[in-house]
């Protein structure tokens, strides 16, 4: 079993401040693997100091070019231990290897990259022609920022926020989700590899009650969270309450359309892919899939042979597609929402259970309802785990107004051999991100976020790093000009 002592915080390894520990239990054997420190409240104290003593030293004053080179470093040392970091990830929380490499690793570090780029081109400041004379307009760091990291993707969702805050000049502190903290430890190890400047990250594992006491921690400025719906409410509430800047990225319940033109044998490998991947614990899982009245049971019959022909088990197995849940409290969830779905009249075409043979870890057959309607419970609340839901539309027009009624709007997707007529229908779905023909719905160098209960604000492209900047407008004598 690995064993952990210390905590990054301001650049350093240091003893915690309290005694209490995280246990990571694998999903896979539920046995435990490996012991870490959980921060605490005086944990917190110290990251923050050392966070707004950083603001004030060399990091921030930087030229975008010399910042970036650090997020450049920051790629390449993720890149060097990604098959490390992807193991690890696979071990603490069950995502397949045959996902976790480039899913969980090597997409993070495609999205430190985009942020290299963009801080390179993204324009700090300028001057504009004003009412009485020219107007100097900065973008200058937003102050000391916080980023609450889940558990399903915790390096791709450290790279959304990390590589903005770094590129902004902002230090940010990283709280880990409890059930995932061994990756960040490698993460620490890389930020010492290039030598970030002491002050600018610390990581800090822990449970609510101390993200909480961080979100509120009067020296934090800004905070940017990934979770849940519900939690997303309470971060947002206590932001509201301090008038902090936040983002908040949050659940979803996308709708795959899938048009009448469109050739299943072509789509189901690639439509399966972004409905089930990481186990189903994606947020941008298309888990409502939507298939007109004239070609439904078509469709019916080309799912049932992919989520069947889905293998399931130990998630280091190269071969298998779905390994365990994070957590037994997660398999439970999970089985609930398929018993609700019985119970509301849906239909299991496949699944609908543990599978046999597993009867160690928090396993779930992925799962097929049939006959569902968009009033079910499956089909409004995000489960986040293996399970999706063939619903019918009469036409277009019905298909759209389908997939706008949800109280979420992340992501979505249409299926067609007409491109066109996609676009036509992704302009009409609200939702922050969609993909006409793909297989995911997040690009790495463009705006990501939600609609309606799916969020506030954007992560990634300039609008992401914008969410870590002010702007000040500078007046200068009427008379000025700049130094050529």
């Amino acid at each position: 079993m690995e064993i952990k002592d210390t905590l990054y915080i301001g650049g350093e390894w240091v003893a915690p401040a309290g005694t209490a520990t995280i246990e990571v239990v694998s999903p896979a054997t539920e046995e435990v693997i490996a012991r870490t420190p959980e921060a605490s409240e005086g944990d917190v104290d110290r990251a923050v100091e050392a966070a707004r003593a950083a603001l004030d030293g060399p990091f921030p004053r930087l030229s975008p070019e010399e910042r970036a080179e650090y997020i450049a470093k920051l790629s390449q040392g993720i890149q060097a231990r990604s098959q490390e970091l992807a193991d690890t990830i696979t071990a603490e929380m069950g995502s397949p290897a045959s996902w976790s490499l480039m899913g969980q690793v090597l997409s993070a570090s495609m999205v430190l990259d985009g942020w290299v780029d963009l801080a390179r081109s993204f324009t700090f400041e300028e001057i504009r022609p004003g009412a009485l004379g020219p107007v100097l307009v900065r973008k200058e760091p937003v102050g000391v920022s916080a980023g609450i990291i889940p558990w399903n993707v915790p390096l791709f969702i450290v790279a959304l926020k990390l590589g903005a805050a770094l590129a902004a000049g902002s230090p940010m502190i990283l709280k880990p989700s409890p059930e995932t903290p061994l990756d960040a430890y490698i993460l620490g190890e890389i930020l010492d590899e290039i030598e970030l400047p002491k002050g600018m990250v610390s990581i800090l594992p822990a449970g609510r009650e101390v993200g909480e006491y961080l979100v509120r921690h009067p020296g934090v400025d800004k905070v940017a969270f990934t979770g849940s719906t519900a939690a997303g409410r309470r971060v947002g509430a206590i932001c509201g309450e301090h008038l902090k800047r936040c983002t908040l990225e949050l659940g979803g319940k996308s709708a795959a359309i899938i048009l009448d033109d469109a050739d299943l044998e072509a789509i189901m490998p690639m439509l399966m892919g972004t409905a089930l991947m990481n186990n189903g614990q994606a947020c941008i899982a298309q888990t409502r899939i939507l298939a007109s009245r004239n070609r439904y049971d078509e469709v019916v019959d080309a799912l049932r042979d992919a989520v069947a022909g889905t293998t399931v088990g130990d998630p280091t197995d190269p071969s298998v597609a779905v390994g365990p849940l994070v957590a037994e409290r997660q398999r439970d969830r999970v089985l609930g929402y398929i018993e609700k779905g019985r119970d509301e009249g849906a239909k299991v075409a496949v699944g609908g259970g543990r599978p046999a043979g597993l009867d160690k870890g928090w396993y779930v057959e992925p799962t097929l309802f049939v006959d569902v309607d968009n009033s079910m419970t499956i089909a409004r609340e995000e489960i986040f785990g293996p399970v999706l839901s063939v619903l019918s539309y009469e036409d277009v027009d019905d298909a759209v107004r389908i997939a706008n009624d949800s109280d979420y709007g992340l992501s979505g997707s249409v299926w067609t051999s007409d491109v066109e007529a996609g676009i036509e229908v992704a302009k009409r779905v609200r939702t922050g991100t969609y993909g006409v023909n793909q297989f995911g719905t997040l690009d790495m160098r463009n705006p990501f976020g939600g609609y309606k209960a799916s969020g506030v604000g954007r992560e990634l492209g300039p609008e992401g790093l914008s969410a870590y900047l002010e702007t000040k407008s500078i007046v200068l004598p009427g008379d000025y000009t700049p130094p050529s």
